[in-house]
């Protein structure tokens, strides 16, 4: 009976679901409606409604129940009520590895393809393994923090007082269970940021020198460049964006850890910034620039099923756009660090043979960023200097 609930509840959700709207801003609006439903309730839907997507765009005419069924064997390791119920004989090896569970699911299904699951597989950054990438659609990332220096110590007790498995991965970089409540065992601290691991591993990239000045060009929230602040305190910065809103979240993070030192600009970068831009020469800039996310599909899986490929080519001419508009700014052989969250060549090494055919950039290290292989978010940094 239990099993027939969660599915009912499952089916309401697909079928009031928007396809233009994130799972994780639905959800909380859905469970709102439905006071009826508790905490393991709302788990358990959650968990569902986030693996029937992670099927991809594979086996499209099988349906959506049947479809649950796969995803549900796929993204498992422990038996649970849902899969016993309906797949009893899946629930029994809910235990074999990831390629043994997808022969299992070939077998049943013929027509299941791998590569189904995330189609344009062919565009994908060289260097990264398709296959791994693929399989990595069935496993729920981490959620990531990196602790601010002094604060280790502090953050690994209190994570053992709650009972929460952390790992150390270095470089002051803590990995924890996806949905970890932070906010309930540090109410009030702010001994850490929540970036992904890649992101945090963009700043290897950075070397910044003291007193040199450096641009955040697409800041967003400002998580690289409070991560940019934690290595060279001792900068003048630039942070700028498009969205306002988004921007007052960056005044908000930067005033919880004490930096103040900063200018703030609302820029357009697809349009010529010189009005508010031309007296200034920078020692470093970050272009963490807009782009389609399919590095991060594994955290909103729900977005491989509403991408369209022609999506790439927009977001290509749109930083096409931008690095021109960004570049003349920067010093003579002084660093652009140049950064996507997307796993598409277009967007990646495109962009740098642009900055380098165009541009007359020099590239001083590439990396795709291979998230797949630690449960984090797939990136792609450059360094190029003018």
């Amino acid at each position: 009976m239990k099993a027939l609930n969660q599915l009912k509840t499952f089916q309401r959700i697909l079928s009031q679901y928007p396809a233009d709207t994130p799972l994780g801003k639905f959800l909380p609006g859905f469970f709102r409606m439905n006071k009826q439903m508790g905490s393991t309730d709302r788990k358990v839907a959650s968990r569902l409604i986030y693996n029937y997507f992670r099927l991809g765009k594979a086996l499209p005419s099988l349906p959506d129940d049947e479809r649950l069924l796969v995803a549900e064997f796929l993204c498992n390791n422990q038996v649970n009520s849902f899969i016993q119920h309906f797949k009893p004989e899946w629930a029994a090896c809910i235990g074999f590895s990831l390629d043994e569970k997808i022969a299992i699911i070939k077998s049943a299904h013929p027509d299941f393809k791998l590569s189904d699951v995330y189609p344009w597989a062919d565009r994908l950054s060289a260097g990264i393994d398709r296959d791994a990438f693929l399989k990595s659609f069935f496993i729920q990332p981490d959620l990531f923090i990196r602790v601010r220096k002094g604060f280790e110590q502090q953050v690994k007790n209190e994570l053992k007082k709650a009972e929460i498995t952390f790992k150390d991965e270095g470089n002051n970089c803590f990995s924890l269970p996806n949905g970890t409540r932070l906010e309930n065992i540090f109410p009030k601290q702010h001994w850490f940021e929540v970036q992904d691991m890649s992101s945090q591993q963009t700043g290897q990239f950075f070397k910044p020198q003291k007193w040199e000045q450096w641009w955040d060009a697409c800041a967003a929230s400002g998580g690289k460049s409070l991560l940019l602040n934690e290595q060279e305190p001792d900068l003048k910065l630039v942070v700028s964006d498009i969205r306002e809103s988004i921007l007052a979240n960056l005044d908000e993070r930067f005033d919880q850890v004490g930096l103040r030192r900063y200018q703030k600009k609302l820029l357009d970068l697809t349009e010529n910034p010189d009005p508010y831009m031309h007296d200034y020469a920078f020692d470093g800039i970050i272009l963490d620039a807009p782009c389609s996310g399919s590095g991060t599909w594994g955290r909103t899986p729900e977005m491989i099923s509403q991408f369209n490929p022609v999506r790439i080519d927009f977001f290509q001419r749109l930083q096409q756009s931008i690095i021109p508009n960004v570049v003349k700014y920067l010093k003579a052989d002084k660093p652009l660090i140049y950064i996507t969250c997307s796993a598409f060549k277009a967007e990646n090494e495109d962009a740098v043979d642009f900055m380098v055919s165009e541009l007359g950039l020099k590239v001083e290290s590439q990396q795709v960023l291979k998230g797949y292989e630690h449960k984090a978010d797939t990136m792609f940094v450059a360094r190029l200097v003018k």
